[in-house]
């Protein structure tokens, strides 16, 4: 199985097991996968553990062997163990997701004030540089080395291997939109591999969607237990009352797969979803949006610290841009539009001007070759771009201005995408929605295909963030920016 990589690919779920089998043991990509974040962890710990004792410890060798060596080789146990507790490791959240860093983080900081705790019991002088240059040090290498290997894990699975084999079982409608999102979506990891409907039938006879019908949903724990699928995937469908949901459970408990049930609650997700149990009913309670609040208040502070910095560290760059942009073509270097912000308030944007000067004035002449849909206008080859501009566009240097109203509070760094006030004036209150939040100089959309995507998937990723908004899904979208604008896809 493996291939001179991480993991390699999985047969087909069909003949894995022997008839009747019920205890399969989990997938070798997914053991081996979850050994080499393991090892990763704990090398990397190691490491800044060693480097940090070394070239502090070493100016005191004394003393090394006797206080050093030991607050190393405890902040190291220290770490590892908080990771175990808090389940860092756990098969379900490696690999997609921001969960797997949400964890990591609270074990982090749990081992953090553990170690704090005991540097004050006992006195320690030295435990000061643990805590605010060892375990910081400790996250920021962890944390990239585990992308890195999901980078790895993803490309695998855009080849179709590394992932899980699943049963959907619901109605043909919803099984049709999770396999279309499954395979649109690969770096989640599933593969529908067949599905069981009411009927036991298709819509085309007894495929669906080029997957096999392999029966009616009676007979779901039945197939389980005999091709080893990795997951059951239950979709909508009038068949699923509480009493057949739980007795699926119980007929799947020993198969090695994980049940999944779609609660119905569209583009409502991370942490606004929770279960509680009322009466002895379980129950899926979803709280409201936040909007206001102390994470809030972290973001703001967050996006005009951050602003600041990348504005000192890009000031050459933006000198320089500005040179170029006077130089390709007459106007100034700098392009002021009026865009819409958050509760509907009108600001001006700051752009470097990638468009020959009057650009907007002849908008109307090229609307027969208008490629955008709903409210955007977009023109692939667009005669008014300027040849700098072209290369602004394609690696989005033309939005390091915006840097200026995210200073000013006008924007954030993370957000929906700033609206024209022409497009605001025919959105329906739905869409309004997308207006509860600040602007961003990034988010979803740029994450997810950029100018390549139609008008309703933008809007369903502006709303989503709007619904799912979190620090941790804004530290996702700020570190997969940077991937997405070095490959310059979908900008034009």
């Amino acid at each position: 199985m493996r291939q001179g990589g991480l993991v390699g690919p999985f047969p087909p779920a069909h003949g894995r097991l022997a008839h009747g089998g019920t205890n399969r043991p989990a997938i070798e990509w997914e053991q081996r996968y979850r050994r080499t974040v393991i090892i990763s962890d704990t090398v990397a710990t190691a490491i800044v553990v060693a480097g940090i004792g070394e070239f502090f410890g070493g100016r005191d060798a004394a003393n090394w062997h006797e206080k050093w060596g030991i607050l190393a080789f405890g902040t190291e146990l220290l770490v590892l163990s908080a990771l175990v507790v808090g389940r860092s490791w756990a098969p379900a959240v490696l690999g997609q997701g921001a969960e797997e860093f949400r964890r990591l983080g609270r074990s982090l900081f749990a081992a953090t004030v553990v170690l704090a705790l005991g540097g004050i019991a006992l006195t320690s002088r030295n435990i000061k540089l643990w805590i605010f240059v060892a375990i910081p040090a400790i996250g920021l290498v962890t944390m990239t080395a585990r992308y890195l290997l999901r980078l790895d894990l993803h490309r695998r699975r855009k080849d179709g291997r590394c992932l899980r084999p699943v049963l959907a079982a619901g109605s043909p409608a919803t099984l049709g939109d999770l396999i279309t999102r499954t395979r649109k979506f690969p770096h989640i990891g599933w593969r529908v591999e067949a599905v069981c409907t009411t009927d036991g039938r298709g819509l085309d006879g007894d495929e669906l969607d080029g997957v096999p019908v392999v029966g009616g949903l009676t007979d779901v724990a039945k197939h389980v237990r005999h091709d080893g699928y990795r997951v059951v995937a239950v979709t909508p469908d009038p068949h699923w009352t509480p009493d057949r949901l739980q007795r699926l459970a119980w007929n799947l408990e020993g198969s090695d797969a994980e049940m999944v049930v779609a609660p119905v609650l569209m583009e409502v997700a991370g942490p606004r979803l929770h279960v509680d149990a009322v009466l002895g009913i379980p129950l899926l309670r979803v709280s409201l949006p936040t909007f206001t609040g102390g994470r809030r208040a972290i973001k703001e502070v967050v996006d005009r610290v951050g602003a600041t910095l990348l504005l000192v560290l890009f000031a050459p760059l933006m000198a320089f841009v500005a040179l170029l942009v006077l130089a390709d073509s007459r106007g100034g270097a700098f392009y002021r539009q009026r865009r819409v912000g958050k509760d509907g308030r009108e600001f001006t944007i700051l752009k470097f001007r990638t468009m020959v000067d009057g650009a907007h004035r002849a908008r109307a002449e090229l609307a027969d070759r208008d490629e955008g849909a709903g409210l955007l206008f977009k023109v692939r080859r667009d005669p008014r771009v300027t040849r700098v501009g072209a290369v602004l566009r394609r690696y989005s240097i033309d939005e390091l201005p915006q840097l200026f109203n995210v200073l000013t509070g006008a924007m954030s760094l993370v957000g929906p995408r700033p609206p024209l006030p022409e497009e605001c004036a025919a959105y329906d209150p739905d869409i309004r929605r997308r207006l509860l939040v600040k602007p961003g100089l990034t988010g979803l959309w740029q994450i997810s295909g950029r100018s390549d995507l139609p008008w309703e998937e933008a809007v369903r990723l502006d709303l989503r963030y709007v619904e799912d908004w979190s620090l941790a899904l804004d530290t996702v979208i700020l570190w997969k920016t940077m991937r997405a604008v070095l490959h310059g896809q979908g900008a034009y």
